[in-house]
């Protein structure tokens, strides 16, 4: 059709967005390399021994016929499999005693679709006229926010206090001192960890956000796709915290099954009331593939075993070589790692990079390299001038070996090469 005529809708979702330019981007440039070394994407690594576990859990579905019926045949209801979402309740009370039934528990279709239906819930425009936003007390924040919002306007954010751990490490922390709670605000958000840096916020951070939380009356939303009792890719200890003003979002993506699109929302029984309508009107029902395959491992604990045993050694390991491997690299440069505390990834800093780093992940790319430049993780802050957006990057350690090792030998000597050509 020519001259399409889109709704406010209709144009707020097709316009090219960081997101949208970056996925496009790298399609592209894999339709042209097939050899590039993927240092950008957020997909977890295939763990043989998680995999044969799913594989062992799948294969019973398929032994027994009438199961199998029920888990490709039949829809669940508009907040899940109702056994699954018990045995979660059963599980998350022992693990952490919070005293919560199944009818805290609602499933979503990933928790992209959780995000997009809790902040559009609790921020945008409201009946009586007014506008509200969704507080991210610590930029930079996970990519995938930044486009949700119905509304433009949708984020306020703020810079974090910077802590110099030593020479070459920093680690972010929520500055209090300058944080503000308006009327504007709908919702906190946080992730913990943080996607793109590895951030743990502490547990004194999440205290303090939670009382701020219930002082305004708002919720604090907790983004736990790589938290505890799992995937458990968490490094330092951290406490899990859910009260009647939280709402925690998990996953079974980062566990190894990102393709069943499985968000998991624990929150006030009127909020799970809310999600489930809207899961109704927007899709009938979440997915049952993902809640079939991790049910049993689920109601026997053995998911929280995997998840200490065979998932958080593997990313530690991971995580441990790919740091020496950016320090032996980039030895001479004058750059800096965030403490990496949690998740798949490595956010680094060049600081007084002489270029953006936009033009770093142009120049990376036709080296063979994806990265994800760091300027993206900025929601509420676009129009803010601050040096430190455009001087870092975020790096995936999840890939093989010799990726990761090519990748961080090519990443730092363009960046020795633009830092040269400058001086």
């Amino acid at each position: 059709m020519n001259n399409l005529s889109l709704s406010t809708f209709g144009e707020k979702f097709t316009r090219m967005s960081g997101i949208t330019e970056l996925m496009e981007d790298l399609e592209k440039a894999f339709a042209q390399n097939s050899s590039l070394r993927m240092l950008g994407g957020g997909n977890p690594a295939h763990i043989s021994a998680a995999q044969d576990l799913f594989h062992g859990k799948i294969r019973k579905i398929l032994g027994n016929a009438e199961r199998f019926k029920t888990v490709i045949g039949t829809y669940d209801g508009p907040k899940g499999n109702t056994e699954f979402l018990s045995v979660l309740a059963e599980l998350l009370n022992k693990e952490f005693d919070w005293n919560i039934t199944s009818k805290n528990i609602s499933l979503t279709n990933g928790s992209q679709h959780a995000f997009f239906l809790l902040f559009n819930m609790f921020a945008g425009k409201f009946s009586n006229g007014k506008t509200k936003k969704i507080l991210l007390p610590l930029a930079p924040e996970y990519i995938g926010y930044a486009d949700v919002g119905l509304t433009d306007d949708f984020f306020v954010s703020y810079k974090p206090e910077i802590e110099f751990i030593d020479e070459h490490t920093f680690k972010y922390h929520v500055d209090f001192k300058n944080l503000s709670i308006t009327e504007e605000i709908g919702a906190i958000c946080v992730s913990r960890p943080t996607n793109p840096t590895g951030n743990v916020l502490t547990n004194r951070e999440l205290e303090e956000l939670s009382n701020l939380a219930g002082e305004n009356n708002i919720p604090l939303i907790i983004d736990n796709a790589y938290g505890t009792p799992f995937p458990n890719i968490i490094f330092v200890d951290a406490e899990p915290v859910w009260n009647e003003h939280s709402i925690i979002c998990m996953s079974l993506s980062k566990l190894g099954l990102p393709t069943t699109r499985t968000g998991i929302v624990i929150a006030d029984e009127e909020i799970i009331s809310l999600i489930s309508g809207m899961n109704a009107v927007l899709t009938l029902a979440p997915g049952g593939i993902g809640a079939a395959i991790a049910g049993d491992l689920v109601a026997s604990g053995e998911i929280i075993t995997m998840s200490r045993e065979i998932i958080k050694p593997f990313y530690l390991e991971k995580n441990q070589k790919a740091v020496a491997l950016v320090h032996k690299e980039f030895e001479g440069l004058d750059y800096f790692i965030h403490k990496p505390e949690g998740a798949l990834f490595l956010w680094l800093w060049f600081k007084d990079l002489p270029i953006t780093c936009y033009e770093l992940y142009e120049r990376l790319k036709k080296r063979g390299v994806l990265v994800v430049p760091g300027n993206f993780f900025f929601p509420g802050m676009e129009n803010e001038k601050w040096r430190h957006k455009d001087e870092c990057i975020r790096i995936t350690y999840s890939q093989n070996e010799k990726t990761v090792e090519e990748g961080i030998k090519i990443i730092a000597e363009v960046a020795a090469a633009a830092c040269q050509q400058h001086r």
